[in-house]
């Protein structure tokens, strides 16, 4: 309830933007005495918690190095914290520390429960809201301590914790920067979890993957015409790709990449996987109808499909469900439900 306290009185000075915030927060005056009674009496479920605050409580001080060589020590377990990237909001909340966010970036959209929470920026952040903020920890980018120096510092003056992410371009990566946030939380055996689930699950396609005797060359589009843009080697759908048996188109290049249609057709993929479905309308239905591309074996073969760009794209736990979505559409006979 103090938290909750807390955070009413740094709000205020935001009243209208905060209005998703004020959630209900029930108390002991609108119990009954017997209600009273009874939240007072320990339970094995109240032992437990304190237990496991008790635990947690072990965990700090923790220092840990972030993703910038910076080495950094937070001395008791963070009450309150700030997320600058939306793959970070989502592993804070996977992690279970989501409850604890009092800001998030402009473009967190997942979990749902992200949306209600306050909109501090994004590669600008809004540095005299999350001062007066005063959250315990803030997770940045490497956008921002590249770019923005000057404000991290600000931040660490006031006494809030800076933790920089960097830009993570495999699931080793992905991992990595779980323990770290995980670390940063006191939240390291729920990451362990995670990690072992998305590994698991990998292994089992990477498994039912050696059925497959004739791989699929994939073209994957990340941007639409005019300027068409790729994934090559070192990128997450590289990695996803090889993981299900399938052929990079674009294995020859590294990094994100834009190809001509010239280029793409020459290619000639038996597959072609969009990732903008998001803000175009049927991006498969325009990839059919390019001119120039009827003897392209997946326009041929209408084998093109749009995919969640978050599930493919953000270091998160969502990865593995990206995985298992590629598998299924380029290889229906054998991922197929």
């Amino acid at each position: 309830m103090n938290n909750m306290m807390k955070r009413w009185g740094l709000f205020s000075l935001f009243v209208v933007l905060s209005l998703a915030l004020l959630a209900g927060c029930g108390s002991k005056s609108d119990e009954s005495p017997k209600q009273q009674a009874q939240d007072e009496t320990p339970t094995t479920e109240t032992t437990d918690k304190t237990q496991g605050e008790e635990q947690d409580s072990h965990l700090f001080p923790v220092t840990f190095t972030d993703d910038v060589g910076r080495e950094v020590t937070i001395e008791k377990d963070p009450e309150t914290l700030i997320s600058i990237q939306t793959s970070t909001t989502e592993i804070l909340y996977a992690l279970g520390a989501g409850d604890r966010l009092i800001g998030v970036s402009d473009y967190c959209n997942y979990p749902t429960e992200a949306l209600e929470v306050q909109k501090v920026g994004g590669q600008d952040m809004d540095a005299e809201l999350i001062m007066t903020l005063q959250p315990d920890v803030v997770f940045a980018t490497k956008y921002h301590f590249d770019n923005h120096q000057d404000i991290l510092k600000q931040y660490e003056e006031a006494g809030i914790k800076v933790v920089v992410t960097g830009s993570a371009t495999s699931f080793e990566d992905a991992y990595q920067t779980m323990r770290m946030l995980a670390a940063a939380t006191g939240t390291p055996d729920k990451a362990e979890e995670i990690i072992q689930d998305m590994k698991d699950r990998r292994a089992a396609i990477e498994e039912k993957a050696k059925e497959i005797t004739e791989p699929k060359k994939v073209w994957v589009e990340v941007s639409p015409g005019p300027d068409i843009y790729t994934t090559g080697t070192n990128t997450f759908m590289h990695e996803m790709l090889e993981t299900i048996h399938a052929v990079n188109a674009a294995a020859d290049h590294e990094g994100w990449v834009k190809l001509t249609e010239e280029e793409i057709v020459a290619l000639n993929p038996d597959v072609i996987i969009t990732t903008y479905g998001y803000y175009v309308d049927n991006p498969a239905e325009g990839v059919l109808a390019r001119d120039g591309w009827q003897e392209v074996n997946a326009i041929k073969n209408k084998q093109v499909f749009d995919v969640d760009s978050d599930t493919v794209t953000r270091p998160g736990p969502r990865l593995i469900e990206g995985v298992e979505q590629l598998a299924k559409l380029i290889y229906p006979e054998v991922f197929g439900e």
